[in-house]
């Protein structure tokens, strides 16, 4: 049976970067956190969208 990986979660993804911005969280445990959240989904996403910061 194959595993079918969850959809990104924006949530997630900006409650694990606000927790190690505040330093409640150390960085392995971020690092996990967002990789679960599916960030690695989200920015391949936006790559290949040819999004560029407007910053």
């Amino acid at each position: 049976m194959p595993f079918d990986k969850p959809a990104p979660d924006i949530q997630k993804i900006r409650s694990a970067w606000d927790k190690w911005e505040k330093g409640e969280e150390q960085p392995g445990r971020t690092l996990a956190a967002l990789k679960t959240a599916g960030l690695d989904s989200v920015l391949r996403e936006l790559a290949e969208s040819g999004w560029k910061p407007s910053a």
